[in-house]
């Protein structure tokens, strides 16, 4: 595989957050030049689509890569076969039952901040997307920008919020997910249990690129908040959440059949619409790009 030097174009989607990029071929391996001007986009937009991509898995994990080192995804379950870097996400059901992760992503979140270092991206390549009677796509997915979110905050609350931590907790998501109808995943193993203890993040997280501060509140995942009486942190973690989700902070993906799409986790929260059921199929592989300890 040879080194490609791209004419590429960048193109906002004038909402907070997300940009196409235009004329890369994601099969081969970007120059330096090309990939410093993929990475500031990155960094300024949170969200980019590089369309009409046909990748195999060994491509979409290497393309995956030029991002940065790439992990496993602590569930298993739906892993690909010969290839434990892309997890499948999907609604499709087979005889032995469904093939992918259905749950994925059908509450606002960023993805694994349970793990002491979250992923610094997550990539989803769409292999089949689902339609309605009318040939609309259905199934897009909505991201809010914790950065635009953390700059309408009162300076008031900026100033009290900072220096703060609270804990994410991965049975915590797990059970509201349970809760809630919406998960298909198996219940927590005692291994799973013993390698995903609650973690201390900051309440408003810095972006290691930009330098933009973010909060990095989950809703149904995070408890309490250092230095502050219980009552209240559950309170102001219930606000910084629906705050972080306000409609003005979207931009929303439609989604079609080769859609190479990843978003930073710190400056990004997302939410897959689940208006689609069978026979109209959805089909995603997924991969992630290691990340650092949330400063």
């Amino acid at each position: 595989m040879g080194w490609v030097m791209a004419e590429i174009d960048i193109v906002p989607s004038g909402e907070p957050l997300g940009a196409d990029v235009l004329g890369l071929d994601a099969r081969t391996m970007q120059d330096d030049e090309t990939m410093a001007m993929v990475r500031a986009a990155f960094a300024l937009h949170g969200v980019l689509c590089f369309r009409d991509q046909c990748l195999d898995e060994r491509q979409l994990i290497a393309f995956t890569q030029q991002f940065g080192e790439i992990e496993s995804y602590v569930l298993s379950d739906y892993a690909l076969k010969d290839y434990p870097e892309i997890l499948i996400v999907s609604n499709i059901v087979e005889d032995d039952g469904p093939i992918g992760l259905m749950d994925a992503g059908t509450t606002w979140h960023t993805d694994m901040s349970y793990i002491t270092a979250p992923p610094a991206a997550t990539l989803l390549y769409a292999k089949e997307v689902p339609v309605d009677e009318d040939g609309e796509t259905v199934g897009n997915t909505l991201f809010a920008s914790t950065a635009a979110a953390y700059d309408a905050l009162p300076d008031a609350m900026k100033t009290r919020l900072a220096g703060r931590c609270t804990t994410h907790s991965y049975e915590a998501k797990h059970a509201r997910r349970a809760q809630e109808g919406k998960s298909n995943r198996k219940p927590i193993s005692k291994a799973q249990r013993d390698s995903l203890p609650p973690v201390d993040h900051p309440v408003i997280r810095t972006h290691a690129e930009s330098g933009r501060q973010c909060i990095y509140v989950v809703a149904g995942e995070c408890q309490g908040i250092t230095g502050i009486p219980d009552d209240e942190a559950e309170e102001l973690l219930e606000m910084l959440a629906a705050h972080c989700v306000k409609p003005e902070f979207h931009y929303r993906h439609k989604w079609r059949v080769g859609d190479v799409l990843i978003w930073n986790n710190c400056l990004v929260q997302h939410l897959a619409l689940h208006d689609y059921a069978l026979p109209q199929r959805r089909l995603m592989l997924r991969t992630t790009v290691q990340g650092s300890v949330p400063r």
